[in-house]
């Protein structure tokens, strides 16, 4: 056993909740590695690589830092496993640093490398139980900072069921003129349309990213990370940090301290995973406004965890909770703005005194989120960042989900409102994202469209491409209004418009997506929840009959081993 430290603020307590746990052996997997005569060629390894006869006695906690130099989402995480490392050795833990893998979603957007951003969740969570599993840690640390690191991790999380606490690596700071890479983005499409000119897209290339951090507005990375604190996986204020400054690293040191303390006292991730830490999970990410890439990452988790969440909860929840937070890409503010008035826990208290989130829920804390909220104050008053209910930003949930002809197994749409409510046009159909990037850029699309890109579904692309280089475009040439785009693929957090992703069955399955013709009638309705194309029944069964399956774009290596085990986007995109 460890000896006995004094608790943290943020360090697991024993409340009435943690104090019935039987006695548990904080050395339960580390002591089939490293204990008894057997295991001598065990310790023999572990002394190379610095471990000495007091830390074979003290619990083994892995630190899973995503740390990569390929992308400023991530190219400041090894100091901050740094001191996540620190903090266990300080709570009385032996902490031992490896690294798992990520990839750039803003570098390879638009691109075939894009196929394998999803893909690359997968291979974090199975990288990390493969890790930890292997070298028998009896709890981890695991920090993420681009998009797919997150659920990754939360997954890996699940699965291994060891304490554990997740550590966001946190958002990057605005650039020049508070742009982003959506920013850029966008810029490419007024660049087309003859709106900016080299010099100005140059300008924009150049002052966009000014250094570490993840996207910066509520994209995917900042919507994961308040919904994986929601979750009660990380520690209060981890999804509300810069990426640079103190207080980030301060995060880490007491995430390392706490999950000594989580293994003290048994708590593992599926006792805080539960079907009501998922309905906080998914009121948060409404609230803030946050990524339609969130409803896939949750099924994911939850399946992981053994808890049966669907798409149809989404709506259940949705339709009592508001968008508050007026931030980007639809609204006006970056995460940064959001940290500077107080971060997602004021927000949190609104919504549990409001009772729409469930306060009994434990957390990585050792205590309940109401435990947790109890001393967080109001925002300051003034702000217009965050609205209060009586005048939110939408009455109900931002993350639609649509049912009929063309999605019957479901499809989710990010209507805020600003687009519409509705929208029925003719149909341009392209096989693939480039086809359409292209027609957008050379203004072949034209207002009243519905954009359809399909053969970008999980097994049909593979990998489930998000589409931020054609909504860009779109939003660039300034049809943002009068265009609807749909896809078996999915979107970036930075791509808003009238969009709808996610249609399952996808069309490399033969759903109906495939059957579609340039001049279909379709029309998207967000009240009814529907998707429909205006195309006779009879119609649809002649064209299903002719209709032959494509070619798999992978016929060896990840992408094809991908292709052929994951699920529908519906359940996640999983390949379990």
């Amino acid at each position: 056993m460890s000896p006995s430290k004094p608790v943290s603020k943020s360090a697991p307590k024993r409340t009435a909740k943690t104090a019935k746990t039987p006695k548990v052996d904080p050395r339960r997997w580390s002591r089939l590695v490293v204990d008894g005569p057997k295991q001598t060629p065990s310790r023999a390894m572990l002394r190379a690589v610095g471990f000495t006869d007091a830390d074979f006695r003290r619990p083994q906690v892995g630190i899973a830092s995503s740390w990569a130099n390929l992308t400023p989402c991530n190219m400041h995480i090894n100091e901050l496993a740094a001191e996540a490392e620190r903090g266990v050795n300080a709570a009385g833990g032996k902490a031992v640093l490896f690294n798992t893998i990520t990839v750039s979603d803003g570098i390879s957007m638009g691109s075939p490398g894009m196929r394998y951003s999803l893909v690359s969740r997968e291979v974090i969570a199975d990288s990390i139980e493969a890790v930890v599993g292997a070298e028998g840690f009896d709890g981890f640390v695991a920090l993420g900072g681009c998009d797919k690191n997150m659920p990754g991790c939360a997954i890996a999380m699940a699965r291994l069921d060891r304490p554990s606490v997740f550590v966001y690596g946190g958002t990057i700071r605005p650039g020049a003129k508070r742009r982003d890479i959506v920013s850029v983005f966008e810029a490419v499409g007024g660049h087309a349309a003859g709106k900016v000119s080299d010099e100005e897209l140059a300008e924009v290339e150049r002052t966009a990213i000014p250094g570490p951090g993840s996207c910066g507005g509520m994209y995917t990375a900042n919507t994961m990370a308040s919904a994986i604190e929601a979750l009660g996986l990380s520690l209060p204020d981890s999804s509300a940090q810069e990426a640079v400054g103190q207080g980030k690293r301060d995060d880490c040191r007491r995430a390392g301290e706490a999950v000594v303390r989580l293994i003290e006292a048994g708590i593992t991730p599926r006792r805080i995973l539960t079907r009501k830490a998922f309905e906080n999970a998914i009121t948060v990410t409404i609230a803030v406004g946050g990524s339609t890439n969130a409803v896939l990452h949750l099924l994911a988790i939850a399946r992981a965890a053994r808890v049966k969440l669907t798409l149809d909860d989404f709506t259940r929840i949705g339709r009592r909770v508001p968008v508050l937070a007026d931030l980007r890409p639809s609204g006006r503010y970056a995460m940064s703005e959001l940290i500077a008035i107080g971060g997602i826990q004021p927000l949190m208290k609104m919504l549990l005194d409001r009772g729409l989130l469930h306060g009994e829920c434990l957390t990585v804390t050792g205590r309940t989120v109401a435990e947790n909220l109890a001393g967080v104050g109001a925002y300051p008053a003034g702000q217009d960042i965050v609205r209060g209910f009586d005048e939110p930003i939408k009455r109900d949930s931002h993350l639609v989900v649509l049912y009929g002809n063309v999605a019957p197994e479901g499809a989710v749409a990010k209507i805020t409102g600003k687009e519409g409510l509705s929208f029925t046009g003719r149909a341009r159909v392209f096989d693939g994202e480039e086809r359409a990037t292209a027609a957008i850029l050379a203004g072949k699309v034209k207002a009243g469209d519905v954009v359809v890109i399909r053969h970008e579904g999980p097994r049909g692309g593979p990998g489930m491409r998000e589409m931020l280089s054609p909504t860009g475009a779109i939003m660039g040439r300034g049809l943002g209004d009068k265009v609807a785009l749909i896809t078996d693929g999915r979107f970036s957090g930075g791509s808003h418009g009238f969009v709808v992703g996610h249609i399952s069955p996808e069309a490399a399955d033969g759903g109906p997506l495939a059957l579609l013709r340039d001049g279909d009638r379709i029309t998207i309705d967000a009240v009814r929840r529907r998707i429909d194309a205006d195309v006779a029944a009879t119609v649809m069964r002649a064209r299903r009959r002719a209709w032959k399956a494509p070619k798999p774009y992978a016929r060896e290596g990840l992408l094809a081993k991908y292709a052929r085990m994951v699920r529908s986007a519906s359940e996640g995109a999983v390949t379990d």
